[in-house]
């Protein structure tokens, strides 16, 4: 039987390049504990489009 956890798929977006206006967006998926982190996560991720780390955070 497979067990039942509180871990769930989030998607990343990055927000520097969302309000720069470029085409194109920069996004990840990960998983996190939603009983751990009930918050929205932000992590500093690289960006290919911008060539630089930035900060992403968890859409909806």
């Amino acid at each position: 039987m497979a067990k039942k956890g509180n871990r769930i798929q989030v998607i990343l977006e990055c927000t520097e390049h969302k309000a720069s206006g470029l085409p194109g967006t920069s996004r990840y998926v990960t998983t996190k504990n939603k009983k751990n982190t009930p918050d929205r996560m932000e992590l500093k991720k690289f960006n290919p489009i911008m060539k630089k780390m930035t900060i992403h955070k968890e859409i909806k």
